[in-house]
């Protein structure tokens, strides 16, 4: 069965905002709950931002059922052993409810800002390939690196990229690969070259809710963001739905539902209660 999680950015939001809304994603039928992992917001460094596993974990005791990540954490900025344990930890807390999402880094402005590494992007390519190898030394109940406690369930692993060494890892490693917003006309291309990873779309949606004017909805979305090119899909439920169901046929097993309109509750149950209903 098609899973379904609400994609929220905690960036000019409040944390106890962040809470409600992942909150109604529960109560709603929502699977999961990510959140995106930078030190700025991106294309608007002003705007606030709060730190990524902090705000998982913060959730995390919020919740009971969703499970929680993140699409997805840069790779520079953990040790692969604090990483390890980090993961372990929440892992546990949350009775086996965190994935661990990794990328290689999608802003490298950023990275040099802060002193984190001037490395090109196949370097951080192979970094996080190294990363993903430490992962299953920390992990092992043996061997010189193996941490304890370790992980009592596998914690699964979502890696997000199109380049051909991040599909190359994603065979080797993941449970998961998630298809950024900006490549999702993609999908039936890259579907053949990930192995054994299950498939997931980000995707951006301008969800026009009952009494409201699809036109109005589909023009400020666009405004907000329509450099995601088909990353961003508008309408009502009935067209959402047509949407969703043909990437499903495309080969999409999970979705990481973006609102246009930053996901107010009423949006998020009236998307569960319409659009993810018609999925079952």
């Amino acid at each position: 069965m098609t899973e379904w999680f609400l994609y929220l950015p905690q960036t000019r939001i409040g944390l106890a905002d962040l809470v409600s809304r992942a909150q109604a994603a529960e109560a709603s039928g929502f699977d999961g709950v990510a959140f995106l992992d930078h030190l700025d917001t991106p294309m608007d460094p002003a705007s606030p931002l709060w730190e990524a596993m902090t705000v998982a974990t913060w959730v995390a005791a919020h919740t009971e059922r969703i499970k929680v990540g993140h699409v997805v954490l840069c790779d520079g900025f953990r040790h692969p052993a604090v990483l390890a344990k980090q993961a372990t930890t929440l892992a546990e807390a949350t009775g086996g409810r965190f994935e661990l999402g990794l990328g290689s880094g999608s802003m490298p402005d950023e990275l040099v800002k802060y002193g984190i590494t001037t490395a090109g992007p196949r370097q951080r390519v192979d970094a996080l390939g190294e990363t993903l190898a430490l992962l299953g030394q920390y992990w092992n109940t043996a061997g010189e690196r193996a941490q304890t406690p370790a992980p009592t369930q596998p914690i699964p692993l979502v890696l997000g990229g199109v380049g051909p060494r991040m599909l190359e890892l994603t065979r080797r490693y993941a449970d998961w690969w998630n298809l950024p917003a900006t490549h999702v006309h993609k999908l039936p291309e890259l579907l053949p070259l990930i192995g054994s990873a299950r498939a997931s779309v980000q995707q951006m949606v301008g969800f026009a809710r009952r009494g409201q004017d699809v036109a109005a909805v589909s023009e400020t979305a666009q405004r907000r963001f329509g450099r995601l090119g088909s990353g961003l899909v508008c309408g009502d439920a009935a067209t959402l739905i047509d949407h969703f169901r043909k990437l499903e046929s495309q080969g999409a097993q999970r979705f990481y539902v973006w609102f246009a309109d930053f996901a107010p509750p009423e949006s998020i149950a009236e998307f569960a209660e319409t659009v993810i209903r018609a999925s079952h």
